[in-house]
C-alpha cells in the first residue's frame, strides 16, 4: 500500500486535491488554478501539481512525499488519448491514474449506488451507473460538444451581442450590458473570443440566469434552447434506465428550474462531492493493486 494517496478534481475552472491515508481517510486538502488538459495542458500540469502540493501542506506532510503517492485524477478529456499520455508521462507521482470527471463526480454524489449524474459547469457531461456498467453521454470538449456548459452559454451570449449590433438581432439590457464591457465595439467582441479559453466564455454565463430571472428576452431565448439540450441527454439517460439523476457543477441549481417538469421528480442530491468521489475510488483502486501484487 502507498503511504499516501491523492483524489484530484481538475476542473476547467479550478483544480481541487485531497491527500488521504491508505484507508482513505482525508488529512488535507489543496486548491489550484483551471486543469483542462485538452485546452491547456501545461497549465492543466501546473495547477494539478499545485493543488497536490497545497494539500499536502495543509497536511503538515512533507513535500518529499508526494513523488511517492498514487493519485487518482478526475479531468475533462479524458477520453481523448493524446492529451491523458500527454499529461501522465509529465506527473511527478509514483503512479497516476485519469479518469473522467464525471466518473469520481458519479462516485462521490452516489456512493456505490445506481443512477446518473448530469455536470454542468464550464463544461458538460452525463455519466450513468447500472451495477457495473458504465456510461458516458456527451464530454465532448467545446469545440464540438460540451452543450448547455457555461462556456457554450457565454459564447452563445457574446454571438448574441453581435448579431444584435448589426440589427440582425433585437438588442436587449442583456446584450447592452454585455456590450458596455467591451467598449461597444463589436471589434473587442471578435478579439476576445478569438482567444478566449472556455472558462472565460463560462464567466458570462451566470449573467444570462440573472437577467433572464429579470424577463429579459435575450436570455430567456438562450437558457430555453440551453436547457433543452440538457432535456435531450437526461432523455437518454433515463431511457437507459436510471431513475436517479443528480445536477452537478456550478451551474445545476440555477439550471434546474429551467428543465423539463417530467425530469423533475428523479432529482436528488448528492451525498458528497467529486472530490470525496476521486478519493474513494483512489483508496479502492490502489488497495486492489497492492493486493494483486501481495
Amino acid at each position: 500500500m502507498p503511504n499516501y494517496i491523492l483524489g484530484i478534481d481538475g476542473g476547467g475552472t479550478s483544480c481541487r486535491a485531497a491527500v488521504a491515508g491508505p484507508d482513505g481517510r482525508i488529512l488535507g486538502r489543496g486548491k489550484s488554478g483551471a486543469a483542462n488538459i485538452l485546452t491547456d495542458p501545461d497549465n492543466a500540469l501546473i495547477h494539478i501539481v499545485g493543488a497536490a502540493n497545497a494539500a499536502f501542506e495543509e497536511a503538515n506532510i512533507a513535500p518529499s512525499e508526494i513523488g511517492s503517492a498514487c493519485a487518482l485524477l478526475g479531468v475533462a478529456g479524458s477520453n481523448v488519448g493524446d492529451a491523458v499520455h500527454y499529461v501522465k508521462e509529465r506527473l511527478p507521482f509514483a503512479k497516476a491514474d485519469i479518469e473522467s470527471d464525471g466518473l469520481i463526480a458519479l462516485q462521490g454524489a452516489l456512493g456505490d449506488s445506481d443512477g446518473a449524474v448530469a455536470i454542468l459547469g464550464t463544461g458538460s457531461i452525463y455519466i450513468a451507473r447500472q451495477a457495473s456498467d458504465i456510461r458516458y453521454i456527451g464530454g465532448w470538449g467545446f469545440q464540438i460538444g460540451d452543450l448547455g456548459s457555461g462556456a457554450r452559454l457565454g459564447h452563445a451570449l457574446l454571438q448574441e451581442c453581435v448579431l444584435a449590433f448589426d440589427n440582425i438581432h433585437p438588442s436587449s439590457p442583456l446584450t447592452d450590458a454585455v456590450m458596455a464591457e467591451f467598449n461597444s465595439d463589436p471589434r473587442d467582441v471578435v478579439e476576445f473570443a478569438r482567444i478566449a479559453r472556455p472558462g472565460e466564455f463560462g464567466r458570462f454565463a451566470p449573467k444570462v440566469f440573472e437577467f433572464a430571472g429579470r424577463g429579459d428576452p435575450v436570455a430567456t431565448t438562450l437558457l430555453r434552447a440551453a436547457a433543452q439540450t440538457i432535456d435531450e441527454a437526461l432523455d437518454v439517460v433515463v431511457a437507459r434506465g436510471s431513475r436517479r439523476l443528480c445536477l452537478l457543477g456550478g451551474l445545476a441549481p440555477l439550471y434546474r428550474p429551467w428543465l423539463a417538469e417530467r425530469h423533475q421528480p428523479l432529482f436528488v442530491e448528492p451525498e458528497a462531492d467529486a472530490l470525496t468521489g476521486s478519493v474513494a475510488l483512489a483508496a479502492k483502486r490502489f488497495a486492489a493493486d497492492a493486493r494483486a501484487k501481495a
